[in-house]
């Protein structure tokens, strides 16, 4: 409603005759895209509310398609009388677009009946994005006809860009549409104009595409990965399209690849969808190789979540190869120790995401509380982190330790993961130690915080003497320091609270009080004469001790019996009529009696 009545206050009435109506288009569907479920990709709630938006639009018009039996009614330019017989056709076309966005991201992708249905909808956009910017043209003002023309072409280049034909066309929308764009960048208001840059950031790709399409380009298609970067609505078409360029760029790939090379071992692949797997997550890592240091965090953890997935594909893949295979045994043992490889350079990766969380979670222990309102890492939480690691550490030297004929390159790795096992139980235990120091712990923490000094000076002297160069050494040569810092703290601290403990415990049994407040969760020292708790020297007890409950409660207590006399109810009493006197009748009343 808010956008509507804007439009409504822009509108030109000069000419009561000809009204020219005036629809920031890009700013308002922006704004309903970004509120209704695109903001995380959701398609099927952003349909849902175009639809809604025209049930209430067709309603709030009196513009409805009759009562039982459909009647259709168009909107022409005699119809349009005011802006919101506009926004009838823009969100018509919204919805087409939305639905066939919603079958493009169904889970196995959409299969040839639902892609026709696809490219159906896809062409219903087109035609009321067109029918708009013709209604804009002749009822809007000269941005909003800009914005409509912009709208149009955009839906066109999409359309052709799902069809994978008429290149050519294509790019002349896509071009079309990013000029406009670039136009209004350059007037309106703030918003307006970062609106407009957004919007020709995310054709330049489809743009790129087009032209490595028409072969006026000379982009690689391994360097596609690099182009859909960036994240919007306007972009889920073109990372489809790429994600299959991508896929057809690996089969060919994997027909040169038959082999898997893995700590000097050489397993055969003979799975097509083995090898494409495995491609994949090659590709992954190099990104993540190469730019480890300027990447961001999340898209990190994105890209290892792909190389899981791409690995955990792989797998699969072999283990249905191992369950055909029947008695061939020589099939069976290569299939065997690929599965094995594969497994293993999985367990690394894992590693190696871990060890990221655990990076992640560093930088945010050392953080103040009033930083963007993050939540500062307590110590418990990398204890669990590096106790992930050493389990992941243990998996993946059993896996390597498993074989019967082991090489040389397995023995030099399987040293490699005791060395690492022995840095991580360092670490650990420094920050096992940093838990117990913020409880309060002093003796606790500080041999906590030496055994992990020697631990970690073990590791260094292990490492240095197998020569084997990490850049985890200079890690443990860093907390080596801290740890010498924080025993040196601790054992300082632990002197001053013992000399000031006596005059601490003074302080708080001066403090102890018959009853104290009145609390029903509150303990008291005669309830717990059973059970050894410190209630005056530990220093987590911030409040002073009870004694007992004063005035005490009503307790129930015996009382004399109440006698009550029950044997005369019992007792036959002899008769006494004969004693009784007896009254005297007359005559008169003998005759009667």
């Amino acid at each position: 409603m808010a956008s509507m009545e804007v439009d409504s206050a822009n509108s030109n009435t000069s000419d009561p005759d000809n009204p020219r109506f005036s629809v920031n288009v890009l700013q308002l569907l922006k704004s309903a895209q970004m509120q209704h479920g695109l903001r995380h990709g959701d398609y099927t709630r952003y349909r849902r509310y175009c639809t809604a938006r025209l049930r209430r639009l067709y309603k709030s018009l009196k513009f409805t398609h009759g009562r039982g039996k459909y009647a259709k009614r168009a909107i022409t330019q005699s119809t349009v009388s005011e802006v919101r017989y506009l926004h009838v056709v823009l969100y018509t076309a919204e919805r087409a677009w939305s639905h066939a966005m919603e079958k493009r991201q169904l889970p196995d992708g959409p299969n040839p009946r639902q892609r026709i249905y696809l490219i159906g909808r896809l062409r219903k956009a087109v035609k009321w994005a067109t029918l708009f910017a013709q209604l804009c043209a002749s009822k809007g003002d000269s941005k909003t006809s800009l914005e409509a023309e912009a709208y149009a072409s955009y839906m066109t280049g999409n359309l052709l860009f799902e069809q994978d034909q008429n290149w050519d066309t294509a790019l002349l929308n896509f071009k079309r549409a990013r000029a406009v764009y670039e136009e209004l960048g350059k007037v309106g208001d703030l918003e307006n104009q970062v609106l407009c840059r957004e919007r020709v950031e995310e054709l330049e790709p489809s743009i790129r595409y087009c032209l490595h399409k028409i072969g006026k380009s000379n982009l690689q298609a391994s360097e596609l990965l690099h182009i859909g970067e960036m994240e919007g609505p306007a972009l889920d078409l073109f990372k489809a399209k790429l994600e299959a360029v991508m896929s057809e760029a690996r089969s060919q790939q994997a027909v040169s690849m038959t082999e898997f090379h893995w700590l000097g071992h050489r397993f055969p692949i003979s799975n097509a969808k083995t090898r494409v797997s495995i491609l994949k997550a090659r590709e992954l890592e190099k990104d993540l190789q190469g730019s480890a240091d300027s990447l961001p965090v999340e898209k990190g953890l994105s890209i290892f979540d792909k190389i899981f997935a791409a690995y955990h594909e792989a797998r699969s893949s072999i283990r249905s190869d191992l369950v055909s295979a029947g008695n061939a045994e020589s099939v069976k043992d290569d299939l065997s120790g690929l599965d094995k490889a594969v497994s293993a350079v999985l367990g690394q990766r894992t590693i190696e995401r871990n060890q990221l969380l655990v990076k992640i979670a560093k930088s945010k222990l050392v953080r103040r509380h009033d930083e963007k309102n993050e939540k500062v890492t307590k110590p418990e939480e990398l204890v669990r982190l590096y106790d992930l690691l050493l389990q992941n550490i243990a998996d993946l030297s059993d896996l390597v330790s498993s074989g019967r004929d082991r090489r040389q390159e397995e023995v030099t790795f399987a040293e490699e993961c005791s060395l690492k096992s022995l840095a991580f139980r360092g670490e650990r235990c420094f920050y096992l130690a940093k838990s117990y120091s913020l409880a309060g712990k002093r003796a606790e923490a500080y041999v906590l915080y030496c055994h992990a000094r020697s631990l970690i000076e073990d590791a260094i002297q292990k490492f240095h003497t197998a020569n084997i160069s990490d850049p985890l050494i200079e890690e443990l040569k860093t907390l080596i320091e801290e740890c010498r810092a924080n025993s040196c703290i601790e054992h300082a601290t632990g002197i001053i609270e013992e000399v000031k403990a006596p005059e601490n415990l003074s302080k708080k049994i001066s403090n102890m009080s018959l009853t104290g407040a009145e609390k029903k969760s509150a303990k008291y020292l005669l309830q717990s004469l059973n059970n050894y708790e410190s209630a005056v020297g530990d220093s987590n007890i911030k409040t002073a001790p009870h004694i007992e409950v004063f005035p005490p409660a009503f307790q129930v207590i015996p009382r004399n019996p109440i006698v009550l006399d029950i044997a005369f109810n019992f007792i036959d009493f002899p008769s006494l009529e004969n004693r009784m006197k007896k009254d005297r009748k007359g005559f008169i009343s003998r005759l009667w009696g």
